[in-house]
């Protein structure tokens, strides 16, 4: 649910132009989610929300450009430590990590926006990560194979 929540907040505050936690609080009941002003709050806490200064003049609720380079070098920082191999069928990559560790680097990957990944599920030593086309798997399935010592 809170997952569902926090990705229906980031589709709202970039449609809309919200710029307090009672229209964030609206439009999510207007969406069907039934949220308290203490969850919005605490979601906006989480997802690291802060008021940017919108071209109109007005302050609204926004993503911080930073937190894409920290995901992405967090991710970067799991997967060179953990991952052991990376290879690639018809629309699946698999990457095989140290014992332990394939939930943590799968968890960064899921917080990380990959375009084409329809999913991925991680197990004790392996991640399976189902791409949109045999094209787009062999692909990343390479650029992760770039970053295996």
């Amino acid at each position: 649910m809170k997952k569902k929540r926090h990705e229906k907040i980031m589709e709202l505050i970039e449609k809309y132009p919200i710029d307090t936690q009672e229209e964030l609080l609206k439009r999510l009941r207007e969406a069907g989610l039934d949220v308290t002003q203490a969850t919005v709050s605490r979601d906006i806490k989480e997802l690291r929300l802060v008021k940017m200064l919108s071209s109109g003049g007005r302050y609204r609720y926004a993503k911080p450009k930073e937190e894409k380079r920290e995901t992405a070098e967090k991710f970067r920082s799991i997967f060179i430590n953990s991952a052991v191999s990376v290879d690639w069928a018809q629309n699946i990559a698999c990457v095989k990590c140290h014992t332990g560790t394939a939930n943590a680097v799968c968890a960064a990957m899921d917080s990380f926006p990959w375009d084409d990944v329809v999913g991925t599920i991680a197990g004790d030593d392996t991640i399976f990560i189902l791409m949109k086309s045999e094209e787009k798997a062999a692909f990343i399935a390479g650029e992760l194979k770039k970053m295996v010592r």
